[in-house]
């Protein structure tokens, strides 16, 4: 497909996403009048442009130019700049001002406004002040035009420009001439490596403060990226040397200039943070230690504001539960819920069977009825569904609870609950704290109120968070925060395979396989292709046919891979081919590495705060009907793709709406099979795991026993018997590198 290159006016708008800056328009050239599309935001009627593009054919409205790299042209001929100003492009020049304006200078017209402005108040009806306004937003649109040729150049999206012009402001391509790094520092979704190919490409010195300096901030924040805090120096130190390729020296000099601007942290003369995750660590690790009543720099202990009741009382309430719930609870959650209520931070960890949920539903029965306000929260939509379910208790995700807000584009959401404007709840219950990352831990501990009761329950076992930080892990050991460990599996919970062999493989015993269990399956396949053609099979048939599931809905893939023949993309695609095929009558949307369709189960990959979301039905129980975010693990199914537009529709698992732009579509990702890290907080109906041989650091035994503890009611595995068992005997854990644990600790000793 070549490309082709034409010059000419925009005759008409005929459609924009101010969003993205998409833009189908009809441009008359000396061919004639040609429709076309791409990425050109604040286009306006009257306006010269130059594109290169190539001719594609849209399925409705037949040949159209896409757009590849475009240009914008000054008009020359006084007709050209009349017909140009009076498109209504620059503010307070509309048609009768444009033909006045034209008629008194002419050819000189636009030189006349950027640089004698003034001049324009010889034109009757135009003030002084009116002139200089029309000069400046003329100047603006000028500077504008510039920035878009500017960064087109680079390959930065024209989605980007506007949120570079926001920051920058009119004299933005000046400004990044002047640094083009902090385009990476202050612009979120432009990277080091883009704004260095910028940089070397208009004379930036490889070995200035200005790149050393960024490519310090990239590396350590690729590695929170990878869910560590800091980075020892001397790893620091490799990393940014071999991506800088300058001298230890010259690093170790910028080093010293970071930590004396504030800009890192270096604690303990070799853990080397970002100012935010040090400050998240340190904010996290005070606020337990007050909340706790532990806190050393404080005159005495802090009461708890939640009564402290009676022990012999409160055995009784517990034994008045039992009797009124027709159940028997053991020592170890008697002991949980006394501490619970005793203490003004409390850790219950334990995995699947083990009484978790229960105890939850004892504190908030007794403290309930004492009168005091109860907040209950996970850190997934999922996971505060499935509590709201067991609890029968209304859950909210973290989010949610926080009330969600925004500082702007490119920075982390602040809440509307913080220190001041505190929740108004007596005792918060978290759940699945083992996904809750340091920087959402920071935000809530910032919403607890003074002398709340915080209780944290999680499976410390599972997988770490997907975002920096071991906030569960740490806190236990940092032994400062009273810590209930569940081990007990309750006889109702000894009669699912799935939950016993979930214990087995986390104590390093090999699973029991194919006892008669109406749960848990294991299918033995030698090589990968066998292994790919009976997972889609099970999704395709025997699952839904033999137990009833949805084969979309309820039924969920997980492989510790990406790649390969039984990664991620692989099983994908296959299983796409089954569950929804392509159809005439299907809209679809092809992108580098997957083609959506209409039907599609998919998932949300990263936390986006600011998109728009409506609820697909009203209901009188639930007043928000409309609201913004939608975060990482969300699943749900594509409804429509609008070609036109350029929009997909997705509708969530909770009934939201959520409309992406054909852009911004790599936050989403297909959701038939995905990998284990990202099915953390969530439970399936059904599981099939592939298993397979693999690389030691990714084949653990943790990743394993976080697959089985995903599952409700049924697990299938399929695959090779001697890597599921090498699995189970490789206790290796990915090494974190964070701080919480000694700062708590510090927190709660220093005199």
């Amino acid at each position: 497909m070549s490309n082709i290159i034409i010059q000419g006016t925009v005759e008409a708008i005929i459609f924009s996403n101010e969003t993205n800056g998409y833009t189908v328009f009809d441009i008359a050239c000396e061919e004639g009048i040609i429709t076309a599309v791409g990425y050109l935001p604040f286009l306006s009627v009257g306006e010269i442009l130059r594109i290169i593009g190539v001719w594609v054919t849209h399925p409705d409205y037949g040949d159209q130019v896409k757009v590849v790299y475009y240009e914008k042209i000054m008009p020359e001929t006084p007709d050209a700049i009349e017909k140009y100003l009076a498109s209504g492009i620059i503010k307070g020049v509309g048609k009768a001002t444009a033909k006045k304006i034209v008629k008194k200078f002419g050819s000189d017209t636009l030189n006349i406004m950027l640089e004698q402005p003034e001049r324009l108040a010889e034109v009757k009806g135009i003030s002084i002040e009116k002139a200089f306004e029309i000069g400046q937003a003329f100047a603006r649109h000028r500077e504008f035009g510039k920035i878009v040729e500017f960064l087109n150049e680079y390959g930065i999206s024209p989605a980007y420009t506007a949120k570079i012009y926001k920051i920058f402001g009119e004299h933005a391509v000046d400004e990044i001439k002047k640094n083009p790094y902090r385009l990476a520092d202050e612009i979120s979704g432009i990277n080091f490596i883009t704004a260095d190919r910028i940089a070397r490409n208009i004379g930036i010195d490889p070995s200035s403060e200005l790149r050393i300096s960024s490519g310090i901030k990239y590396v350590l924040s690729r590695a929170a990226v990878n869910g560590h805090t800091y980075l020892p120096i001397e790893e620091l130190e490799r990393h940014a040397q071999d991506l800088l390729e300058v001298d230890y020296g010259k690093i170790n000099n910028v080093l010293l200039s970071m930590v004396l601007n504030g800009s890192i942290y270096i604690e303990k003369e070799e853990n080397v943070y970002l100012d935010v995750l040090y400050k998240a660590e340190a904010a996290v690790a005070s606020a337990l230690s007050i909340l706790s009543g532990n806190h050393a720099f404080l005159p005495g202990k802090v009461s708890n504001s939640v009564t402290k009741i009676q022990k012999s009382k409160l055995e009784k309430i517990i034994g008045d539960i039992e009797k009124k719930q027709g159940i028997m609870l053991a020592e170890a959650q008697k002991a949980a819920i006394m501490e619970a209520i005793m203490n003004g931070v409390l850790v219950i960890t334990g995995g699947p069977g083990t009484g978790k949920t229960t105890i939850i539903k004892c504190i908030i029965s007794i403290l309930k009825d004492e009168g005091y306000k109860i907040a209950l929260a996970a850190p997934t939509g999922r996971a505060a569904k499935r509590l709201t379910e067991a609890t029968g208790f209304e859950a909210k995700t973290i989010h949610r609870l926080l009330e969600t807000g925004y500082l702007d584009e490119n920075e982390r959401p602040s809440f509307g609950r913080n220190e001041k404007n505190p929740l108004d709840a007596d005792v918060i219950i978290i759940d699945e704290m083992s996904m809750v990352d340091i920087f959402l831990m920071e935000s809530l501990v910032k919403g607890v109120k003074p002398g709340a009761k915080v209780i944290l329950v999680g499976d410390v076992d599972q997988l770490p968070s997907v975002g920096p930080g071991n906030v569960l892990k740490d806190i236990i050991a940092s032994g400062k925060i009273k810590t209930v460990r569940l081990t007990e599996i309750f006889r109702q919970a000894e009669e699912s395979m799935i939950v016993v062999n979930a214990h087995r493989v986390n104590r390093g015993e090999k699973p029991i396989l194919n006892a008669g269990s109406k749960d848990f399956y294991f299918i033995e396949r030698r090589d990968a292709n066998s292994i790919l053609k009976t997972v889609v099979e099970l999704c395709r048939e025997k699952i839904p046919v033999h137990f009833g599931y949805d084969p979309v809905r309820d039924i969920q893939v997980l492989t510790p891979t990406k790649k390969g023949p039984v990664g991620v993309a692989s099983l994908n695609m296959e299983i796409q081919n089954v569950l929804n095929p392509r159809n005439r009558y299907k809209k679809e949307k092809a992108f580098t590495t997957f083609t959506f369709r209409e039907g599609d189960k998919v998932m949300q990959i990263k936390n986006n705060y600011n998109i728009r979301w409506v609820k697909a039905e009203k209901s009188e129980e639930d007043g928000s009907m409309n609201g913004t975010g939608v975060f990482n693990g969300d699943t749900g199914i594509i409804k429509n793709i609008d070609h036109d537009e350029e929009i997909i529709t997705v509708l969530f698992d909770d009934d939201r709406i959520v409309e992406y732009s054909f852009d911004a579509f790599d936050e989403i990702e297909p959701a038939y099979a995905i990998t284990i890290h990202k099915s953390q907080g969530s439970e399936f109906p059904a599981v099939i795991l592939p298993v397979f041989p693999g690389p030691q650091v990714l084949m653990t035994r943790n990743l394993l026993y976080t697959a089985l503890t995903r599952a409700r009611d049924l697990v299938v595995i399929v695959g090779m018997k001697d890597s599921l068992f090498n699995m189970v005997m490789n206790d290796r854990e990915t090494l974190r590198y964070s701080g919480l644990a000694d700062k708590l600790i510090k927190c709660c000793e220093m005199d």
